[in-house]
């Protein structure tokens, strides 16, 4: 997608972007996944967020942004803390920032599990970009993955928890490839669990019509915590043997749930009024 600083790596440093951390709750348990929120977080790690924004937060977050940067265009997506697609306050804040700002591009991210069903409602709020993260294209390597899914108030786990969402996270991506949507796939590199398995993964991809992939590192945490991270020469060579099938987007920075990257200030930001700590605590990421 031209001009989308998670798609486009020339528009990476030239293309504003903020994530709206209006989505605490989850569907799955990932287990390198730790979600954390609280006020005197500093690094960048995905699902990390110093606070979790109401719908009317995030549209004040937006309006400020806007003001302080007229006239420039910027993406606005959701990305956690939790699963998106799992929590209406996802869609109430994408409805206001919609309805005030029409002009700005609206993106979100998704563990695929709703995506299909949920699909009518993203596309009717004019989401134009989507970031589903798919971890396995087999249930075997699924469930060294996944501890847990919950889906329609059912719980599972292991293999039978990996093969749903993978099921669904296929279904989604069809259904969203079909819409016309531009669509990139996230995965993380855990070594000893799914490295040897990624290059597969990107086969499926490619055949599902997807046309760009992103091969995130491990950061150790959750239950994997003792893994170790994958150096940098495995995160090249997974990249490498998966562009054999898709092509490969190497500007991912491990962005927060609840990032605030604007060109102009080369530095993430948030505004004070919507609760943020002392001005300077933010990591540069851009």
């Amino acid at each position: 997608m031209p001009g989308h600083p998670c798609f486009d790596e020339e528009a990476h440093d030239r293309v504003g972007r903020v994530h709206l951390a209006v989505a605490p709750r989850c569907n799955i348990q990932c287990r390198f996944c730790e979600r954390k929120v609280c006020a005197h977080l500093a690094a960048q790690h995905p699902g990390w967020a110093r606070k979790v924004l109401t719908p009317d937060e995030a549209v004040a977050l937006v309006r400020e942004l806007a003001r302080e940067h007229p006239g420039e265009r910027f993406v606005v997506g959701v990305a956690g803390p939790g699963e998106p697609l799992a929590n209406d306050e996802t869609f109430a804040a994408l409805v206001a920032v919609g309805s005030e700002f029409p002009h700005l591009a609206l993106c979100l991210s998704t563990n695929g599990l709703l995506l299909e069903e949920e699909l009518p409602r993203l596309l009717a709020l004019g989401v134009g970009s989507l970031t589903v993260t798919i971890n396995a294209a087999d249930a075997a390597v699924g469930e060294r993955v996944y501890a847990w899914v919950r889906y329609r108030g059912r719980t599972y786990r292991g293999r039978e928890a990996a093969e749903l969402l993978l099921e669904r996270q296929v279904a989604g991506i069809r259904a969203a490839l079909a819409s016309g949507v531009a669509l990139k796939a996230n995965a993380v590199l855990v070594p000893g669990a799914n490295d040897e398995h990624l290059p597969e993964l990107a086969r499926l991809l490619g055949g599902l019509g997807v046309r760009l992939m992103n091969v995130m590192p491990l950061i150790p945490s959750g239950t994997m915590r003792d893994y170790r991270a994958p150096t940098c020469e495995e995160v090249r060579r997974v990249r490498a043997e998966c562009e054999r099938w898709l092509p490969q987007f190497r500007r991912c920075q491990h962005c927060r749930a609840d990032v605030v990257a604007m060109p102009a200030h080369h530095r993430a930001v948030m505004p004070a009024s919507v609760g943020t700590t002392a001005e300077g605590d933010w990591r540069p990421v851009v």
